[in-house]
């Protein structure tokens, strides 16, 4: 069964694969109406950046074993 997900831009449902070229948009035109919407700043990440935070060795340490197990591609190979 192939997944099916709505085009953010219009709704569209639109099949995830791979020969789907703008997924998930449904079209160039849906992809660069997104673009331009990020460009105008009508989109933006909603957790503010923390600036006071002191990240440690071991914090990034911990960040990229979480990300590893959950990337497998990037594991090196033994």
């Amino acid at each position: 069964m192939t997944l099916k997900v709505p085009c953010p831009t219009c709704d569209k449902q639109v099949q995830w694969l791979p020969e789907n070229e703008f997924r998930p948009f449904c079209s160039k035109r849906c992809q660069l109406i997104d673009l331009g919407d990020w460009a105008d700043e009508n989109h933006k990440i909603s957790q503010p950046v923390q600036k006071d935070v002191q990240i440690s060795e071991e914090m990034l340490d911990a960040l990229e074993d979480e990300f590893l197990q959950h990337n497998k591609f990037f594991v090196e190979p033994e």
